[in-house]
């Protein structure tokens, strides 16, 4: 199917309507099509440049002010090619490295986003080469920083368009990540397993949906497949998931079958008294309630926590839900069972979030392993003796897991370590370390389209 280029309506603000003074056009008079692109340019622009996640700039009521304007068509499109942009980076930037006689000067970041925006329509979406070139080369014009280049952009992507088999041929053992993360997969997993989880980043995310009851059925009403973690998977989905039968009435929820594997550790928790510390969007909460817990979920963001409140009002489930900062939770309140599914960097979501590996690197994956660690402590100083807290994120660096929990274990004799039986997780024995930990990565279990990268742990205090 064609993406289609649309003209798109009025600014809905005039924060949404304003535009970088630098460039020359003006709403009216742009060609349809062309504002979508200078919104994926200036926010891939973001991402690269200034780190920003993606996620916030493509919110449909706070997003980027280049986003906003669009209509639903244009930001489907803009969606598109950033995915595509970001997923593909590595390959693009080599290809139009190839095309140059020599490197872009210094300044020109504006024209690099703009063809690499270009490049990937051309590359890897079906968006015909003829509007691609055009439209980015009206946008190069329109540009006083890349007018004095609209030629080369010309010249660079229609030799992409003629060339587009041996260029792309050229580059497909080019791992899609940058070099730091692909040295801290290959120190970490080794080699192959790295080039494995690296090319499963390039498949398109599936969609998992955990279920309150009956998964057999509803497997066979929605057309998908039971996974070994209970979620069923809707193969290559690409519709409405309010359309989807069941929704309207609560029977299910999206999660990835990676992440629904943490609550699960906890078995049956009938009558106990249970806190989901870090609970948006509420996936995890559903499930602890779903096990018979008395649960309180826990979000310090306001906005989090409405979306989370929304979500088990769907489900039609109950918790207690309180806005505040886990920190700040007094230890004389304890519980039977805690999950904390901490905040982290995200590394092992890049199916859905390629942002992630242009946002972070090694220095935020340390900090945010302090900060886990320091949550973890305090979580446990609200745990009951003979309770047992899950500790859980998806990253799929070990800084961040096992080794966070190495150290916690290390200063507390009163604590240990609950190994996973792999027999209890048929289908999953690959993901559970020697040490009894849930490590799951990417790269497992590829010819059921693979998982999101998670790791969980068990923790019992004596």
């Amino acid at each position: 199917m064609v993406l289609s280029d649309t003209s798109t309506g009025k600014p809905k603000n005039k924060q949404a309507g304003n535009r970088n003074p630098r460039e020359s056009f003006s709403r009216q008079s742009m060609k349809p099509g062309l504002e979508a692109r200078i919104a994926a340019t200036r926010i891939l622009a973001a991402v690269i440049d200034r780190k920003t996640s993606l996620d916030g700039m493509l919110d449909p009521e706070h997003g980027n002010p280049a986003f906003l304007p669009l209509n639903d068509a244009d930001r489907g499109l803009v969606k598109a090619i950033l995915q595509s942009a970001l997923r593909h980076l590595p390959r693009i930037d080599a290809i139009i490295g190839q095309l140059l006689d020599n490197p872009l000067p210094e300044g020109a970041r504006s024209l690099h986003h703009l063809l690499v925006v270009a490049a990937a329509q051309m590359l890897y979406l079906d968006v015909p080469d003829h509007s691609a070139v055009d439209l980015a080369v009206e946008q190069a014009g329109g540009d006083p920083r890349s007018r004095r280049f609209a030629k080369l952009v010309n010249a660079i992507l229609r030799r992409i368009g003629r060339e587009k088999s041996a260029l792309l041929a050229s580059v497909e053992d080019l791992p899609c990540m940058p070099e730091w993360f692909m040295q801290r997969l290959t120190d970490v997993y080794g080699e192959e397993h790295a080039l494995a989880i690296a090319a499963s980043q390039l498949e398109p995310p599936t969609i998992d949906l955990t279920v309150k009851s009956d998964a057999i059925g509803w497997a066979e009403r929605l057309g998908g497949q039971i996974m070994p973690s209970g979620s069923i998977r809707l193969d290559r989905f690409r519709g409405s998931i309010p359309s989807l039968e069941g929704f309207d009435e609560g029977a299910w929820w999206v999660q990835d079958a990676a992440a629904a594997l943490p609550a699960q550790l906890f078995g049956d928790l009938s009558g106990k008294r249970v806190a989901d510390l870090c609970a948006a969007p509420g996936g995890k909460t559903a499930q602890l309630v779903m096990a018979g817990g008395n649960v309180l979920a826990v979000e310090q963001s306001k906005s989090r926590l409405k979306r989370l409140e929304g979500n088990l009002a769907r489900l039609a489930l109950s918790a207690e839900i309180r806005c505040v900062n886990l920190l700040a939770m007094d230890a004389a309140e304890s519980f039977d069972a805690i999950l904390l599914d901490a905040p982290c960097s995200s590394t092992g979501t890049t199916r859905r979030h390629p942002d992630v590996l242009w946002t972070k690197d090694l220095s935020d994956i340390t900090k945010l392993a302090s900060v886990q660690e320091g949550l973890l402590r305090h979580a446990l100083t609200l745990l009951k003796p003979g309770g047992r807290l899950v500790f859980s994120n998806c990253s799929i660096d070990p800084t961040e897991g096992e080794d966070v929990v190495s150290r916690v274990l290390a200063d507390d004799a009163g604590l240990q370590l609950v190994p996973i039986d792999p027999a209890d997780w048929p289908g999953l024995e690959m993901a559970i370390t020697p040490k009894g930990e849930f490590r799951t990565t990417p790269a497992m279990l590829p010819d059921l389209g693979g998982l999101d990268g998670f790791y969980a742990a068990v923790i019992a205090k004596t």
